[in-house]
């Protein structure tokens, strides 16, 4: 499909900074500058991340689609408090739990169809440059060294709180704040940590350490794109402290305001009321999920909900996506090349100008069911549906859509004709309202990853994807 390079001047994006959607022009209106946060990597990535990602993923494709370059930069947070203790608790170093994670990271990915970055710094490659930016800042007066650690004095950058919209009191008033005597200023945050017993350690000028979280995403984005950026993403649960930070420290050391033209922020995946996480517990892990669903289902789900948006995840909720996606996939199925053809034309308007405003996945995805029923339609009554087809799957690639088929193994197929007579058992206790044995099957065959559709005509099923069954 070609690229709508002469109607860039159509697609707006929300920026959190101005808490409004704006015209997307990049700085040199070519090349688009990208970062987006990564991982901390010491646990397996979860659904939460997939979400994240996939979002990011989306609205790089839609940018080349556009016909933008996009430099795309994510960064791995592979030293923190929590990488530490899960290693000496697992007996091995930071490094290889790490790259474990990272690993896993990568696959799921993947799997994911997410496409892959330009380049993944890694914070703990990065030192030389963190500690010249710390440096900088120092001789700027806007940090300050104290008893081996480096803070950032909040009270010199007259705007801090810009992102998140708080002034310095109200965060103060709105906070549990430790007492530090080592700082000036309550707020004032940390570039550079002192080294402890049995932590990782660099030497720097103020003495051996390790960066605080803050200033890497500074120093790599810096490094790896300059500045400024056009774009600079992450979860909504960034916003504050850790971009309100990286604004503060990243204007402070460059002098150039606004450092990121466009803040986009995706909104959180959730486990029924509480925000999915690692420290809440409630986690779904991708592999999990990419187990019992396709990516493409996945990614519909993800991306059904507006970007912005709070997510509530649930298996209910991607079975159904599941099955949303075989109607997609069924409108492919069979190509007619006869007859006055079908023209999508309006359907693939419909989906751009969706898109063209703030990435409205949701409105995107109903225009590809809208045509997918078009297609079959016109496949019944003997149009062409060739051109339409061949728009639906180029559609689709921009969300990262493969409508590639569920796969059903050989265990899979000779396990048909029982469960074939498990619902027809399930159907006749139905018809007898032997209600409670037949809710019994169909919750142990959904266990086992078949899902039951009761139609006037009879019960239909169908597996859920499992690549790993056997």
């Amino acid at each position: 499909m070609r690229s709508r390079g002469d109607r860039k001047d159509l697609m707006r994006l929300f920026n959190t900074l101005t808490g409004k959607e704006e015209l997307f022009e990049p700085h040199d209106g070519k090349i688009v500058k990208m970062y987006v946060c990564g991982v901390t990597p010491y646990s397996s990535t979860h659904v939460g991340h997939a979400l994240s990602y996939v979002v990011f993923d989306t609205l790089r494709r839609y940018l080349e689609f556009l016909g933008y370059e996009v430099k795309h930069v994510q960064n791995f947070t592979d030293v923190d408090d929590k990488i530490i203790e899960r290693a000496n608790e697992e007996g091995i170093t930071g490094d290889q739990l790490t790259d474990r994670f990272i690993n896993d990271f990568f696959a799921t990915m993947d799997r994911l169809n997410v496409q892959r970055a330009d380049s993944y710094p890694r914070a703990t490659q990065e030192i030389p440059g963190i500690i010249s930016t710390i440096n900088t800042l120092i001789d700027k007066e806007y940090a300050y060294p104290a008893n081996g650690d480096v803070y950032f004095r909040v009270t010199k950058s007259s705007d801090y709180g810009k992102l998140s919209h708080r002034t310095l009191d109200g965060m103060i008033a709105g906070a549990r704040i430790q007492v530090d005597e080592n700082k000036e200023h309550p707020m004032d945050f940390v570039l550079w940590k002192s080294a402890k017993p049995g932590e990782p350690s660099w030497e720097s000028p103020w003495g051996p350490g390790r960066p605080g979280w803050h200033i890497e995403c500074t120093a790599m984005a810096l490094d790896q794109l300059g500045d400024p950026l056009d774009i600079h993403g992450g979860g909504h649960d960034l916003v504050f402290p850790h971009h309100e930070n990286e604004i503060a420290q990243s204007e402070a050391f460059t002098g150039r305001v606004p450092f990121t033209r466009y803040w986009v922020h995706n909104g959180l995946l959730q486990f029924g009321d509480d925000k999915m996480s690692k420290s809440l517990g409630n986690l779904v892990s991708a592999e999990e999920a990419l187990n019992r669903y396709t990516p493409d289902a996945l990614r519909i789900y993800f991306l059904d909900s507006h970007y912005r948006s709070p997510l509530s995840y649930s298996s209910d909720g991607a079975a159904a996506r599941e099955r949303s996606m075989d109607r997609l996939r069924q409108a492919l199925k069979t190509v007619s090349t006869d007859g006055e053809s079908l023209d999508p034309s309006s359907y693939k308007e419909r989906f751009l100008l969706a898109m063209d405003d703030d990435l409205n996945t949701p409105q995107a995805i109903a225009c590809l069911f809208d045509l997918a029923r078009e297609i079959n339609r016109a496949s019944e009554s003997g149009k062409s549906t060739e051109v339409a087809q061949n728009t639906l799957k180029d559609l689709g690639s921009i969300l990262g859509l493969t409508f590639e088929d569920k796969n059903v193994n050989s265990a899979d197929l000779a396990a048909k004709p029982f469960i074939d007579l498990l619902v027809s058992t399930r159907q006749q206790l139905r018809e007898a309202k032997q209600y409670d044995l037949a809710d019994t099957i169909r919750d142990e065959l959904t266990n086992h990853g078949i899902t039951i559709e009761d139609k006037p005509q009879g019960s239909e099923w169908q597996y859920e994807f499992n690549p790993n069954s056997t």
